[in-house]
């Protein structure tokens, strides 16, 4: 497997890149190729005399390089300009990678409405596999917060085709997981299932336990993202796996997505799979 791993040479990121149980967990699910990538920001004026911005970002670039290099990886360097989130899909594309990975603060609600962070405007564009690497927030050495990646997983389903595909994803990242907590989010006007959401839950729960991963099930009621959060408050995930459903130019620019608000608020790490790629 081919990763792309985002990094804008921040402590928070640092603290992600060079994380060993981190590493480790990513190369118990098959990832062997990680490109490194760094975006400078359109905006940024880097050609200042003295300012040898992109020999810098390229230092820091082959420190993190020789890290993952030692822990087994092999490595490419990238630096790119532009729109952080654009430069990295198209990376993805090129490179026919199998999931980007991108480290986060996270940010308050308020600040998520107001600011689009480099997460989250992946979330919403991705067009392969997303982890978000959470991070803690306020630390001035910050370290990951959930560094076993994949140790316990809470998958949210709607039984949609691309619920289906999330759940796929377990056929490799079994391999550094434990326990897994799967559940639905009813609405007060969904209609009933056949077969029933219970008998759907029992059917995930037999499938995982072929890979000797605990599974329990959990059905609730209420709005989706808020029940995922309350459920995460309940399990203490280190991943919460999940669809995107993908979203139209126009639907973008909207705000309240459940992948969105699982990005901006949930403390645990985040795994997002995108509709598949089209032409």
């Amino acid at each position: 497997m081919r990763a792309i791993y985002a990094t804008d040479l921040s402590a928070a990121s640092e603290a992600a890149i060079e994380n060993e149980t981190c590493l480790g967990c990513l190369d118990r699910i098959g990832i062997e190729e990680i490109h490194l990538v760094t975006v400078i920001p359109s905006n940024m004026h880097v050609g200042m005399p003295g300012m040898k911005y992109k020999e810098r970002r390229q230092a820091g670039l082959d420190r993190y390089a020789g890290v993952m290099e030692a822990a087994g990886f092999d490595t490419e360097t990238h630096i790119m300009r532009g729109k952080p989130f654009r430069r990295i899909n198209g990376l993805a594309e090129s490179e026919a990678a199998d999931v980007t990975i991108v480290g986060s603060r996270g940010q308050s609600p308020l600040e998520n409405r107001v600011i689009g962070s480099t997460a989250r405007n992946l979330s919403r564009t991705t067009v392969v596999p997303l982890l978000v690497n959470r991070i803690e927030r306020e630390a001035e050495e910050p370290d990951v917060l959930r560094e076993h990646l994949f140790q316990r997983v809470l998958y949210a389903t709607d039984f949609s085709e691309n619920a289906e595909r999330a759940f796929d994803a377990f056929s490799y990242l079994r391999h550094a997981t434990q326990e897994a907590t799967l559940i639905h989010v009813e609405s007060p006007k969904e209609p009933a299932t056949e077969p029933p959401v219970a008998d759907q839950l029992a059917d995930l729960e037999t499938r995982l336990g072929q890979w000797e991963i605990d599974t329990e099930t959990q059905v609730r009621a209420g709005d989706p993202a808020d029940e995922i959060l309350a459920a995460e408050d309940e399990v203490t995930p280190t991943t919460i796996l999940l669809g995107s459903k993908g979203q139209s130019r126009l639907r973008r620019l909207l705000l309240g997505s459940v992948s969105e608000t699982i990005i901006a608020e949930a403390a645990s790490n985040v795994y997002i799979v995108p509709p598949p790629r089209t032409a």
